[in-house]
Parts: structure tokens; C-alpha cells; sequence
């Protein structure tokens, strides 16, 4: 009887080691996050073009009479801020991919992908970037959130500077994080 219980005991222990049910099926459609691509050269142009509209606000600097206002993952706005009720829009300081700005001096410093770049804004309407340092930031292959699909980073295509919430009707969604 001892013999006969081990044997089963035995069994049963093996048994539970194998997994038969078949891998879960993934719906048709799902809900993830696809990464949007650009060239290094694009990510690179730090360029002083016309005031934008605000859309997605972060961090706000003030320098003597100028209010800078950071535009997350855009860039920079520059406002004129003698008149405090009436601020006025001097510029839009374009820089891809930025998240964080700081100033000291003269100097802006901002987050350019993976760069740190050094901006004298000594004279606001004509900012100038006078130094970079390449590859101080690790890149963001990974969407902003976890427990969600996303379609995997495929670096023939460029460089990853943000990711866009879709529903997608075929596999592509095909990495986990």
C-alpha cells in the first residue's frame, strides 16, 4: 500500500509539472501603443521659429522680463512678460523631443532625446544653442505605461521620440511590458 502511494504520489507531482491547456488567444483587437519614429537629423534642429499655441505646458522659467515655458516635447515658448497681465509671445524655441528645461545665467539648459543641449538666451528672440552633449539621457524604447501591449521598436526606422495610444486590428501589438 506505501508502494502504491509513492507510485501515485509520484505521478501526481509529475503531472502537475506539465502545462496542457493551449496559450491564450489574443483578441483580433487590441488596445497598445505604437512608437513614433524620426530621424536623428530631424531630432537634432534646435530652431527659433514663430509663437505657438500652448497645448501641453510644463515647466515655467522666469529671466529678467521673459517668462519661458516649456512645451512638453516640442520645445520652448517665449513670452514677454513686462506687461505681468499681458504677456506677450516673442518665439517658439523648437526642440524635439524635450520633457525638462532649466536656466542658469544665461544659459537654458534642455533635454534633446538623448542629448543635453546648452542654449544662451541672453537675447531671447535670437537663442542660440552653443553646446551638446550627445547621449547623456537613455532612450525611451518602452511606452510610458506598464501592463500594456506595444508594437516592438524597430530601430531601421529611426529613432523612437514618443509613442500614440492605438487600437490595432492586426498582431502587430506583439511586445508586453
Amino acid at each position: 500500500m506505501t508502494k502504491l502511494l509513492s507510485y501515485l504520489s509520484l505521478v501526481l507531482l509529475l503531472s502537475s509539472c506539465f502545462h496542457l491547456d493551449s496559450p491564450p488567444e489574443f483578441p483580433k483587437t487590441s488596445e497598445g501603443y505604437r512608437p513614433i519614429y524620426a530621424n536623428a537629423d530631424e531630432i537634432e534642429k534646435v530652431l527659433i521659429t514663430t509663437p505657438q499655441p500652448l497645448k501641453s505646458p510644463g515647466k515655467i522659467y522666469i529671466k529678467d522680463q521673459f517668462l519661458f515655458v516649456n512645451e512638453l516635447g516640442k520645445g520652448v515658448h517665449i513670452f514677454d512678460n513686462k506687461d505681468p497681465k499681458s504677456p506677450k509671445k516673442i518665439a517658439f524655441l523648437q526642440i524635439p523631443s524635450n520633457v525638462d528645461i532649466a536656466i542658469r545665467g544665461d544659459i537654458l539648459y534642455a533635454d534633446n532625446l538623448k542629448d543635453l543641449i546648452s542654449i544662451n538666451i541672453s537675447k531671447p528672440s535670437e537663442a542660440k544653442l552653443v553646446h551638446r552633449l550627445k547621449d547623456v539621457f537613455e532612450s525611451q524604447n518602452y511606452p510610458p505605461t506598464t501592463n500594456v501591449r506595444f508594437e516592438c521598436v524597430d530601430s531601421n526606422k529611426g529613432v523612437v521620440i514618443g509613442w500614440e495610444k492605438v487600437l490595432q486590428v492586426d498582431y502587430t501589438l506583439n511586445c508586453y511590458r
